[in-house]
């Protein structure tokens, strides 16, 4: 397995990444993939130096001089499921390009953890799985994953040690990626023999309430970091809130715990802290902190008349980008100095490209995605912008990574400003404002669909936050969804709302 000291490593690199929303119909195709799809060489120009764990993995790989195999790296974003079509295509050439080189001593790879197909509720299982039978049981495998990876010990069993963001929002994937490469150089070397473990509390939490600068998670994550930090020998801890829209049966919370050779002390460890999410089950769940559409709108246009602003409207449930309960409540307010970025319509959006800048149009946008999102809202207004957009996010989450929004129209109503794209994304910074000429400190609301990745940016320079909760399939009370795979009887809330 180690590499003599005259021979330099040969590391294969790879990402397949999708966070599934299982509970909607439309699935997420081939194309959409392929679309934001890189390989070969063009993965390492694309992704050095970005804050993705892709891109901490290459970082590390250069500085230990190591001969990168680059394959490739995709993402279905947060959306319906994959499609078998897609996941049988990505994860066959996956195996095909790994049994296809000539000689590897470790695989690097950047996955998700939450991913799902019509058949299959635990999809990155079975990447980590066939990528183990393609390489042998000599080649070490070490994963970075999403900090919602929904994971049980089975998921994670064919790799040899598996890395979690600490933080949501993302801002520490490259370090996730380095974390997960430098145990893997560590390993070759010979320096440490990795063991991995996992511990579930059986909890559940709705990803607006994963934001690890809220209370008890806060402490909680930085407790975890520092257990590695104060070990005097090798310990990675990673917690992960898990994905509650997918249903799926190892959904919720898990605690993953990196060491060298000691499985008794890392079980320990994860089970440490598996135990306090549970006794804070109910402190993590922080229904004070939300509003109706009604009451989040005259809250925020209270806040305004005292001259607090901009006001973020987060209307979080939304899960496609396409949702429209707020932005009913805003067009029939005529609530003034409004900003609604990347709503997700591609019919509008190639309705208004194709009237063109200065046209007047009246359109039936957002709310298509499926019957959860609101239905069509009229939107009439003057198109300021009608071109494709694409262009490298500058904000704290995916820095330097390419955004791409496809043909994208900009409707000003005289009230509201509305960004219809293509291509499904989230305003995550103040890149959706201006990438259009436009800038923050115009505007007294912003509408965003973020769960928590968007506080990285705005919660510094918003004067309130007001999360805003409605019918879509990401609701902030989970009892609401008709999941059939999550063991009710076993995990909170459900476990407690029967008893």
């Amino acid at each position: 397995m180690s590499p003599t000291n005259k021979t330099q490593c040969r590391v294969a690199i790879a990402g397949f990444q999708q966070e599934s929303v299982t509970f909607i119909e439309r699935q997420t195709t081939l194309e959409e993939f392929r679309i934001v799809e890189t390989s070969g060489q063009a993965l390492i120009d694309e992704y050095r130096s970005t804050n993705m764990g892709i891109g901490g993995m290459i970082e590390t790989c250069e500085r230990e001089d190591a001969e990168i195999i680059p394959l490739f790296f995709t993402t279905g974003g947060a959306a319906g499921p994959t499609s078998d079509e897609a996941y049988d295509h990505y994860v066959e050439r996956l195996v095909e390009d790994l049994r296809s080189a000539d000689r590897l001593d470790g695989v690097l790879l950047d996955l998700h953890g939450a991913m799902a197909t019509p058949t299959r509720l635990d999809a990155d299982r079975e990447i980590l799985e066939r990528v183990r039978a393609a390489i042998g049981p000599d080649v070490p495998i070490m994963v970075a994953l999403d900090y919602h990876a929904n994971l049980d010990e089975k998921t994670i069993a064919a790799a040899n040690a598996v890395f979690g963001y600490h933080f949501s929002p993302h801002t520490d994937m490259d370090s996730t990626g380095r974390r997960a490469a430098e145990c893997l150089f560590r390993t070759l070397r010979g320096e440490i023999t990795p063991v991995c473990v996992l511990a579930k509390p059986n909890v559940m939490v709705p990803s607006i309430f994963s934001a690890t600068d809220i209370e008890p998670l806060r402490s909680m994550v930085l407790d975890s970091i520092a257990a590695g930090e104060r070990s005097e020998e090798y310990l990675d801890v990673s917690i992960f809130a898990g994905f509650s829209y997918a249903d799926v049966p190892n959904c919720g919370f898990s605690v993953v715990v990196v060491a060298d050779r000691d499985r008794s002390a890392a079980l320990d460890v994860a089970n440490h802290f598996s135990e306090r999410i549970w006794s804070q089950r109910e402190a993590l769940n922080h229904r004070e902190l939300v509003h109706s559409v009604e009451s989040g709108i005259r809250v925020a246009k209270q806040l305004v008349m005292e001259g607090k602003r901009p006001i973020v409207l987060l209307e979080h449930a939304d899960r496609m980008n396409d949702s429209t309960y707020v932005l009913r409540e805003v067009l029939g307010q005529r609530l003034r100095r409004t900003a609604v970025p990347y709503l997700w319509d591609p019919e509008a959006a190639a309705a208004a490209v194709a009237a063109g800048v200065g046209a007047t149009v009246r359109l039936k946008v957002g709310g298509k995605s499926n019957e959860r999102a609101g239905g069509p809202v009229e939107l009439e207004g003057k198109v300021v912008h009608a071109k494709p957009v694409s262009y490298r996010g500058t904000g704290p989450v995916g820095t330097g990574c390419m955004v791409e929004l496809g043909d994208t129209a900009v409707v000003d109503t005289g009230s509201a400003m509305v960004s219809l794209t293509s291509i499904s994304a989230y305003a995550l910074d103040d890149d959706c404002l201006t990438q259009f000429g436009r800038a923050l400190e115009e505007f007294d609301y912003v509408v965003l669909r973020s769960k928590t990745h968007f506080r990285a940016f705005f919660e510094p320079r918003a004067a309130a936050i007001l999360i805003i909760d409605t019918p879509d399939w990401g609701p902030a009370d989970l009892c609401t969804l008709p999941y059939k795979n999550v063991p009710l009887d076993l995990v909170y809330p459900f476990a407690e709302a029967k008893a």
